[in-house]
């Protein structure tokens, strides 16, 4: 991770910080300090359990960050993906790089993108 440069990796992939994600980042990471301040733990996420040694959390862990929240993981990556798409335009090779995900999810999510960003004239009320 490199906040100087809003950078975060994921997976071996860089991927760009927006403002909210750098500050609530931020304000994570300092919780982390104050919380584990001797945790050689390189994961972003650590729990009361990972904190004493190097494993990542795990995905019952994540859940439960999310138990009684409207947002899950699921929506949260797909919701990641349209704003890529939106923000980078709509190139599904860009997202099934940068994502991993298959061809044909790349080209469903760049479809949607293009017809928020280029709706289609014989569809808007006159």
């Amino acid at each position: 991770m490199n906040l100087g440069d809003r950078l975060i990796t994921v997976a071996g992939r860089h991927r760009r910080l927006d403002d909210l994600t750098l500050k609530v980042l931020g304000d994570y990471l300092h919780h982390r300090r104050t919380r584990w301040p001797d945790t050689d733990n390189p994961h972003l996420l650590v729990s009361t359990r990972t904190a004493y040694d190097t494993r990542p959390v795990t995905d019952y862990f994540l859940s439960t960050l999310f138990r009684g929240h409207n947002a899950t993981l699921d929506r949260l990556r797909a919701d990641r993906w349209l704003a890529e798409a939106l923000d980078r335009g709509p190139d599904p090779l860009h997202l099934a790089a940068v994502f991993g995900i298959s061809t044909a999810t790349a080209i469903r999510y760049a479809n949607a993108a293009r017809s928020i960003l280029e709706p289609d004239p014989e569809q808007q009320p006159p």
